[in-house]
């Protein structure tokens, strides 16, 4: 993790800030620690999925019809 940090500004619901406070004293960490957490786990699934989608960018495409078809006889539908 970097040690220089910048600084924002946050509005979160009363509720929510509420239990990030409560959380963070129970795990003895900072809300800023849960905060970042939070995002960078966020961004990761992001990630993933962007992956994903480049890895299958070159299958080829299925047809509407044709995909409905193999549902149905496969019981998913």
């Amino acid at each position: 993790m970097s040690t220089v940090t910048k600084r924002a500004t946050v509005y979160f619901d009363p509720v929510m800030h509420r239990v990030l406070q409560h959380k963070a004293l129970e795990t003895s960490r900072s809300v800023s620690d849960l905060v970042n957490d939070a995002v960078r786990q966020y961004l990761a699934e992001d990630a993933e999925d962007l992956a994903a989608f480049e890895d299958r960018a070159a299958e080829a495409l299925i047809p509407y019809e044709v995909m409905l078809r193999e549902l149905k006889a496969d019981g998913c539908l």
